[in-house]
């Protein structure tokens, strides 16, 4: 990554007294100089670069000054891990009114491979006006350009003679840019009409209020529709939006999450509202309740529901910090359970696209747990189970064409299915290998290795390359894993699903011991996570 500080911008009456930037761009310039050409004497540039960046960070005078934005973009070339240093920079709002930084962020999220993230940086940098505002609308229309230039590439092949061209059959990224732009536009009409959704051109009207939650959040109060809501603290992250525990008018017997998103995105909240339409009543309190979403120009706020018992990651990681893994019994609930949401959600023409315990939020019952109602999940078990939230990657079913079949990486470490890996077209692919990884981790404590390995018929079948402990209902567990991991494009149905489920429920209900241990189990675990 190449800096460089023009000799205009630098004039020899600007004294280090009125500029104390100044001497540290001449060392920092001296430096790049002397690595060019082999002279590694006198002080090194990576910690010219990172001492620069501490003795500036806070200083307000240079946050706008395109000089230490470029040595914001020096010490990011040198890491390992340029994507961190990338959102610091729009994190501490360093120069986030230069179209440069969303020029270069961009860029590099397109040399990933991560076209819809470069578009999305793209569109925040239009919305915030960044200047020349003609550089960053100009580099769009070529990225636009670089894209369609993509997609035509894949869509022309030449026959095996060469004779012609014709079109054959494409797939379909159901996360790029154009697609969700698409659907979007598609949904535009019905969303409007859905209750609790509030949809503004301008900008939220308070932003430094949502801008100053990212450092400092506990106890702030922000207005969203009129209401007030007290921030409580920081539920969650990622790389576009933040989820906020917060009390309605400060009443702690009102508790909301607000998910607050920038650039604009009301997709989840269509998907919710489908969620709503589509699933039964008794297994509506599985998938998360969205209240109302407010779209403002800059932000969209979604409100839902708070649920305070932890995610099953934190479960699984009692046991992991103590050097165990999560007893059997519990895996086996667990798994009946994820197996219910994926046979629920299939049947209604909806794919998650990010299942993985972090998204799976605990619900505990509000009576006794009996023996009785475990198998129908009838009485207090209706209300004890998990919570799929996270809906950004949702997929509607009903907005494609009946037989579609889908390309694209969901690029989350861990939960690419072999298809993805592969380069091969995928459906409910996605969904089944994260609720494999899912178990895998619940059993080992550890993520999902898988391996080809030669089946009883020579075919190649792929299965974990972790081995099961003897002591285990080791049956149980190969029959998933080799009918879920080898699941051809064609040959998924629902009945799939249910046989597995039923074979879990089968050995629980075969020994009423197994469900009162599951009991002790359950119970234990909502004393450990509640004091955690």
């Amino acid at each position: 990554m190449a800096i460089i500080f023009p000799d205009s911008q630098i004039t020899t009456t600007t004294t280090s007294a009125q500029d104390p930037l100044l001497p540290w761009l001449w060392s920092i310039k001296d430096a790049l100089e002397n690595s060019t050409s082999g002279n590694v004497s006198g002080p090194g540039l990576a910690d010219l670069v990172s001492d620069c960046i501490k003795t500036f960070g806070g200083n307000v005078k240079y946050k706008n000054d395109v000089r230490f934005l470029k040595i914001w973009f020096l010490s990011i070339g040198m890491r390992e891990d340029f994507e961190t240093g990338f959102k610091e920079l729009l994190e501490q709002e360093i120069c986030i009114g230069n179209s440069l930084l969303y020029i270069w962020y961009a860029v590099f999220l397109e040399s990933k491979g991560r076209l819809n993230d470069a578009n999305m940086i793209y569109e925040l940098g239009l919305l915030r006006n960044a200047e020349p505002l003609e550089w960053l609308k100009k580099a769009k229309m070529l990225f636009i350009d670089r894209m369609s230039e993509l997609v035509n590439t894949r869509s022309m092949k030449l026959n095996d003679g060469g004779e012609s061209t014709k079109i054959v059959e494409t797939y379909v990224n159901p996360w790029s840019s154009s697609v969700m732009k698409d659907l979007l536009s598609k949904i535009n009409l019905k969303i409007l009409k859905y209750e609790g959704y509030h949809s503004s051109i301008k900008p939220y009207p308070k932003k430094m209020a949502l801008n100053s939650l990212r450092n400092s959040s506990r106890n702030k109060v922000i207005e969203i529709g009129g209401k007030k809501y007290e921030i409580k603290g920081c539920a969650g992250t990622g790389g576009f939006a933040q989820v906020y525990k917060s009390y309605l008018d400060s009443n702690p017997d009102d508790v909301v999450a607000l998910k607050i998103q920038t650039p604009p995105f009301p997709w989840e909240f269509y998907i919710y509202r489908q969620l709503d339409h589509r699933v039964t009543v008794k297994e509506r309190s599985s998938f998360g309740c969205a209240h109302e979403m407010y779209l403002y120009s800059d932000y969209s706020i979604l409100i839902c529901d708070y649920l305070a018992h932890g995610t099953l990651q934190d479960a699984i990681n009692l046991y992991v910090v103590l050097g165990k893994t999560m007893e059997e019994v519990l895996c086996i609930y667990y798994t009946i359970e994820m197996l219910y949401m994926l046979e629920t959600l299939h049947n209604i023409s909806i794919i998650h696209g990010d299942f993985k315990p972090d998204n799976l939020l605990i619900r505990y019952a509000r009576g006794k747990l009996t023996e009785d109602g475990f198998r129908e999940r009838s009485g207090p078990w209706n209300d004890q189970g998990l919570c799929l939230v996270d809906w950004g990657r949702g997929i509607d079913l009903q907005l494609f064409p009946e037989n579609v079949e889908f390309e694209g990486d969901c690029r989350t470490s861990g939960f690419r299915c072999t298809e993805m890996l592969e380069n091969k077209p995928w459906k409910y692919q996605v969904d089944i290998y994260g609720f494999c990884v899912v178990v895998h981790t619940m059993l080992h404590g550890s993520y999902m290795d898988v391996e080809k390995k030669v089946s009883s018929d020579g075919s190649f079948v792929y299965l974990p390359k972790t081995s099961f402990k003897r002591y285990w209902n080791v049956e149980l567990w190969k029959n998933l894993f080799t009918k879920l991991l080898n699941i051809k494009l064609g040959d998924y149905n629902k009945e799939l699903l249910q046989s597995i489920r039923e074979s879990f429920q089968d050995y629980m209900c075969s020994n009423p011991q197994l469900i009162r241990k599951l009991k002790e189990l359950l119970a234990k675990q909502r004393a450990s996570l509640c004091t955690a």
